[in-house]
């Protein structure tokens, strides 16, 4: 089991000053290689979901086991390492750094997590059809190319589990379902297990196992 989530709980202050919960999951896991669709309208909590389980947020309590590590009450380096390590990320704007060639972002990635391998960075770039576009920047390629360097940043540190949000929320149909493979198709190739949360009817019905954040999340109704 790549994932085991007990009892996590997130919440924010209102304007009031009071709590206002937006996760409080009693339990969720992921085996390794395991592909999960969670559905769930805007507001519903899944970026915060997401978030916890990157260790980019720190959960109020409750338990996040990602890769052996037990991430709530780590400290912000353990959080970072696992993260670097053990974790893809696929945001829904992609989060590339312009000022940085294509290449050189998976290289900056790479320098956090297994160690700078220009070689195997190169191959992730040719797997998803960018072996031309290496020295380009992001400013240079159009919004589904930028995808697909996303994609191979998310995979290029061998990650056992790959998080996706929204992660063709900006592509039309038709780059939707070429950017949605592709993701499933590298993932699958490299043992990795995704958890990807949409709101896109389509994208959801392509995976045979989906979930709705709202059955999960007991919060889903205040958030």
């Amino acid at each position: 089991m790549v994932l085991q989530v007990t009892d996590l709980c997130r919440s924010y202050r209102g304007p009031d000053g009071r709590p206002h919960p937006v996760v409080d999951i009693p339990a969720f896991s992921l085996d390794s290689g395991q592909h999960i669709a969670l559905a769930g309208h805007s507001g519903s909590g899944k970026t915060t979901f997401l978030h916890l389980l990157a260790g980019i947020l720190r959960a109020d309590s409750g338990s996040i086991v990602l890769a052996g590590t037990e991430l709530v009450g780590a400290s912000e380096a353990t959080r970072d390492r696992v993260r670097a390590t053990h974790l893809g990320y696929v945001f829904q704007t992609f989060n590339l750094l312009q000022g940085f060639s294509v290449l050189e972002n998976l290289e900056l990635a790479m320098r956090f997590g297994i160690g700078w391998d220009p070689e195997r960075a190169r191959e992730l770039l040719d797997a998803v059809g960018l072996a031309d576009r290496i020295q380009h920047s992001p400013a240079q390629l159009s919004v589904g190319q930028q995808q697909r360097v996303a994609v191979a940043r998310a995979l290029v540190n061998q990650p056992e589990l790959v998080l996706a949000d929204e992660p063709t929320g900006n592509l039309d149909p038709e780059r939707s379902t070429e950017a949605l493979d592709l993701m499933r198709r590298l993932c699958r190739d490299r043992g990795a297990a995704l958890l990807l949360v949409s709101h896109d009817q389509q994208v959801l019905a392509s995976f045979e196992q989906r979930l709705a954040l709202a059955d999960i999340n007991r919060a889903g109704a205040a958030s």
